[in-house]
């Protein structure tokens, strides 16, 4: 609940930050000076909208998973785990099965 009002806040922020930014710009240009820096007061803002958004998506985030061996296991069994089929070779069956008959399995 707490990170989603400190995001909602920090979006909030953001674009009034943006938009006092717009603002400050305009102001400079109707005055003839296109350059010049941003006021303290615009910076601080953006720097504390990011800090509340980090803050709140840190708080909004899902609760981290385990990464061993043993918490994999727990959800699932060894034939699930064990059965290795990117090592299956059917080469050898393959040659049993398309060959001509074997010397050994002719009538003499």
């Amino acid at each position: 609940m707490l990170g989603t009002v400190l995001l909602t806040f920090a979006a909030i922020t953001v674009l009034h930050a943006a938009f006092s930014t717009y603002e400050h710009l305009s102001h400079l240009k109707a005055m003839g000076r296109p350059e010049g820096s941003l006021p303290i007061d615009i910076i601080v803002e953006a720097l504390f909208a990011l800090i509340c958004g980090t803050l709140g998506a840190s708080l909004n985030a899902p609760p981290l998973k385990e990464i061993s061996w043993a918490a994999e296991m727990r959800k699932r069994n060894i034939d699930e785990m064990d059965s290795r089929l990117g090592f299956a070779s059917f080469v050898n069956r393959g040659r049993n099965l398309f060959s001509g008959p074997s010397s050994q399995t002719k009538l003499k």
